[in-house]
């Protein structure tokens, strides 16, 4: 790194940081066996992205239907067990996971998934530092593949948080094969113009990684593969399409299924090319002898859907985990997570209780060559456990979502609906949410409600 690159990185750490007694201050430590002491640049990134996936629905995560390509980056990597979504619908963990900050802090429509009926004018705040901005800097080429939802038109799209490539689209969700979003509209970006083009969504999202991969090898790079699957529509590459131009799907958005009560069987095949679009990325990676310089991190933006309604049933698995995606329980936001480094981590299983606003700390502490270095977030870097270290997380999470909000901390977890008595779980004796101990432990309840009151008032303060 010159000094311009490495002044421009001490820039954007001072731009990512904020004021906040809820911001973890980070020491950038030694990571000798992560450096890049034996390469002259520093690590590229692959970040995946499923969407809805299910905290039960990978093979190395307990479901007896194998995910042959995950399984096996699961089996050489890290496998997360405590691992979560900042989020329990789509946007708010997607805005989290770029910002390294708590989604409230850009505002309430942030808490829920941005709607292309009532909020196609609205995105995520230029303000917002992004995980591609803040890479680009340290000579990062950027990409993103897939799936946006952090706004629908200009100025608040990819390429201007910091991705010099986009190809995908902006919605929740679209029709996996004409690309037509809920609302009957043509939804298939290249970079700033809507460009139709034929294929599978998961199969064109795979495509244009590996050919971005080819493109910038010879210099480190930041890829952020945002998979549609296994969200509805439910359709897997050989289901037909569904959606045409100019019809509103508003009510009819789940796709053509043969069967509503058991959904699972079109989820199954879309988990099948998921599965595959890794395998082939991560070959594309070791045909270009760059797996060995490259961190994969793996995960889902949110739980999966057990149920939709009355309507529709058998769809995702979450394991032994209470609840579903939308939810404040385990199920909602306990997410499966792998992270594969070939040579530079260990295969383990961890159960550091880690969350998405985490990951861009841990990517710019790998970036950087200045460790030592003071870094402000929201997240922390867990760096030091890709490396095989423990480290310490005393810390609170918060989630929130319409009022009705969670609170984690350690083995402890509030959960408060609106208009309900608060539920107080040990995750540690009960990770599956059945025992509600909060007349047991009144005081538990008073601090972690407190906690919250605090942390809702600052991040509110904050944007206005």
């Amino acid at each position: 790194m010159n000094d311009s690159q490495g002044s421009r990185s001490q820039q954007v750490v001072r731009r990512i940081g904020f004021v906040s007694p809820f911001a973890w201050i980070i020491v950038l430590g030694s990571l000798s066996s992560l450096s890049t002491e034996c390469d002259a640049r520093p690590p590229n990134f692959v970040l995946i992205l499923a969407d809805d996936l299910g905290y039960g629905d990978l093979g190395c995560y307990g479901n007896p239907v194998r995910t042959p390509q995950l399984d096996r980056l699961a089996q050489q990597g890290i496998r997360f067990t405590d691992f979560h979504s900042n989020g329990t619908m789509c946007t708010p963990t997607r805005a989290a996971l770029l910002t390294g900050r708590y989604q409230q802090r850009f505002g309430n429509e942030f808490e829920g998934p941005l709607s292309g009926a009532t909020q196609r004018s609205l995105g995520l705040p230029l303000r917002a530092v992004t995980i591609a901005e803040a890479l680009k800097p340290l000579g990062y080429a950027t990409a993103m593949y897939g799936k946006w939802h952090l706004g629908y038109q200009a100025p608040f799209l990819p390429t201007r948080q910091g991705f010099d490539h986009f190809v995908g689209l902006t919605a929740g969700d679209g029709d996996h094969h004409t690309h037509i979003d809920r609302w009957g509209h043509e939804d298939w970006w290249q970079n700033e113009q809507l460009q139709a083009e034929s294929g599978y969504t998961a199969e064109l999202i795979t495509k244009h990684s590996c050919t971005f991969i080819e493109q910038h090898r010879e210099r480190p790079f930041l890829l952020y593969v945002a998979h549609l699957g296994i969200h509805f529509p439910w359709q897997g590459p050989k289901d037909p399409p569904h959606r045409v131009k100019g019809v509103n799907y508003a009510n009819d958005k789940w796709g053509r299924l043969k069967d509503n009560s058991n959904v699972r069987p079109h989820v199954q095949s879309m988990i099948q090319s998921l599965d595959q679009s890794v395998g082939t990325i991560i070959e594309k990676l070791r045909a270009l002898e760059l797996h060995e310089n490259t961190l994969v991190l793996f995960l889902s933006d949110n739980g999966g859907y057990l149920s939709y309604g009355k309507t529709h049933n058998n769809i995702s698995s979450n394991g032994k985990l209470r609840g579903q995606k939308g939810q404040l329980y385990e199920g909602g936001h306990r997410v499966p997570a792998i992270a594969y480094w070939p040579g530079r981590i260990q295969p383990a299983v961890r159960d550091d209780t880690l969350i998405t606003c985490d990951i861009l700390p841990t990517f710019i502490d790998l970036a950087t060559e200045q460790p030592g270095a003071p870094f402000e977030s929201d997240g922390i870097s867990f760096a030091p456990v890709l490396q095989g270290a423990k480290i310490q997380l005393d810390r609170n999470l918060f989630w929130r979502d319409n009022g009705s909000y969670a609170v984690r901390r350690r083995e402890w977890k509030l959960v408060t609906y609106q208009g309900q008595p608060p539920q107080l779980f040990n995750l540690l004796q009960n990770p599956n949410e059945r025992f509600n101990l909060s007349k047991q432990h009144p005081q538990q309840v008073r601090e972690l409600t407190d906690a919250y009151l605090i942390w809702t008032a600052t991040v509110t303060s904050e944007r206005q």
